[in-house]
């Protein structure tokens, strides 16, 4: 087993996501850092903090020049951070080396990395959210579908009331709607550059550094957070929160995929599941088990982020490298969940005969809330509330269904009273609120801006 699943050949397929994996590759890191050292040189040189000359030689460096990874171990081991060997071996890679000492000029290790990383925090959010989305739609239309299937509702696993396969749906996906609804806020407040200096006092950034950073944001597409955030660690927080509700909320998803796969319940199909090597009637529920086991995952890599952001002082190595060995991981896990959540609801669907015939199992016993109110009308509430429990406990008892007993001692009940479909409540309504809801903002999405 290899130290991380992510960069595993052989299990690549259950957590892997190749696109974003991609963002955290060296090369991806390298590439980010020469990016922002070239606009900063350039945003330096309007402002007239260094030549213009040297700052076109170094962005026509940071586009063309190839830096080696492993090049860098060594400074990294004895410096705590790639960027000193980085600036280094950037300036040997300068065809005119009187350019080289206005590299990376007034700035810190830490503002070019944070900078690099929300550079590439960025595009993992592009390529989670086109995941996201089609995840929405395909429950959107499982919703819609089947917004007045009747299943049998569990609370602390027991049959609780009637609802709706449709209803399950979206309780699903209402968590993934409010994540997609605040993405744009997140990207707002989020993604930031760094341009602080040394400690954060920007004092060898020239006369007016925050214009500077204003200049670098714009240029690199990120928000100027208006003062350091070295050890305020606030915007990686925001995104490491809304990552780790997404895993959850998949995790949700696949928890309830598990239990309804169960073979007593077997409720819905899967669409694909996996293999025994021994046993070769089982389908086993692989990919909402990946999404429980990520989900779980996540939870511990954000605790520990929460406890790294506790920096001492102006900056913290420790908390920063803490930050190094979670956060690339919890994008990863998020990554890999949504991409299954992608799969799993293009795949499954519901099994009606089955969500029947376990309605029908309970005798009627699942409408014994129903029962109650109904039984309202003609007497007090404590009264009927005694009146329908002592029918379960005869139906428990004899083995009679509830459905005959409560027709014998109420014959003028509404006829057909007993049809779970007639007790859906809100379901139906709530399965295609969120199915619209989606419909909303996917077109609001794509709309011309």
């Amino acid at each position: 087993m290899p130290a991380t699943p992510f960069d595993s050949s052989i299990l690549s397929g259950l957590f892997a996501c190749p696109g974003t994996a991609r963002l955290f590759a060296d090369s991806a890191e390298i590439r980010a850092m020469m990016l922002v050292e070239g606009a900063l040189a350039q945003e330096q040189a309007q402002h007239g903090v260094i030549p213009e000359t040297a700052a076109a030689a170094i962005q026509r460096a940071a586009m063309e020049a190839q830096i080696d990874p492993a090049g860098l171990t060594g400074a990294t081991a004895q410096n705590g951070v790639s960027v000193p060997g980085f600036v280094a071996a950037f300036r040997a890679a300068l065809p005119a080396p009187e350019h080289g000492q206005y590299l990376h000029w007034g700035a810190t290790s830490q503002d070019i990395q944070d900078s690099a990383l929300m550079l590439r925090l960025r595009q993992a959010l592009v390529l989670a959210e086109a995941d996201l989305q089609a995840v929405l739609c395909a429950l959107a239309r499982l919703s819609a579908e089947h917004a007045e299937l009747p299943m049998a509702a569990r609370t602390y696993g027991q049959h609780a009331t009637p609802t709706s396969f449709g209803a399950v749906v979206a309780g699903w996906g209402q968590p993934l709607l409010a994540l997609a609804r605040e993405l744009a806020h997140l990207r707002e407040t989020a993604l930031c550059v760094s341009l602080s200096g040394a400690a954060g006092t920007a004092s060898a950034l020239g006369p007016d550094p925050a214009a500077i950073r204003a200049g670098l944001a714009t240029r690199l597409g990120l928000a100027d957070p208006g003062a350091s955030w070295h050890s305020d660690r606030t915007p990686i927080l925001k995104i490491a929160d809304w990552l780790t509700r997404l895993t959850l909320a998949l995790g949700k998803m696949g928890e309830d995929l598990c239990l309804m796969t169960r073979s007593e319940i077997a409720e819905i199909t899967q669409g694909s599941a996996g293999a025994s090597s021994t046993m070769p009637q089982k389908q086993n529920p692989v990919a909402p088990s990946v999404l429980v086991a990520l989900a779980r995952h996540a939870q511990g890599l954000h605790g520990t982020l929460l406890g790294a952001a506790l920096h001492r002082q102006q900056r913290d190595g420790a908390a920063w490298f803490t930050e190094w060995l979670c956060l690339p991981q919890l994008v990863m896990s998020a990554a890999a969940a949504v991409r299954h959540g992608k799969a799993l609801s293009e795949g499954i669907g519901p099994r009606p005969d089955q969500m029947a015939g376990t309605l029908a199992q309970t005798g009627g016993l699942i409408l014994a809330e129903a029962l109650y109110f109904a039984l309202t009308d003609r007497m007090s509430r404590p009264e009927a509330q005694a009146a329908v429990k002592a029918l379960c406990q005869q139906a428990q008892r004899t083995g009679q269904p509830l459905a005959a007993l409560a027709k014998d001692a109420y014959p003028d009940l509404t006829p057909g009273f007993f049809e779970p479909a007639r007790h859906l409540g809100q379901a139906p309504a709530e399965a295609r609120r969120f199915a619209d809801a989606v419909t909303d903002i996917l077109h609001a999405s794509t709309a011309p801006a």
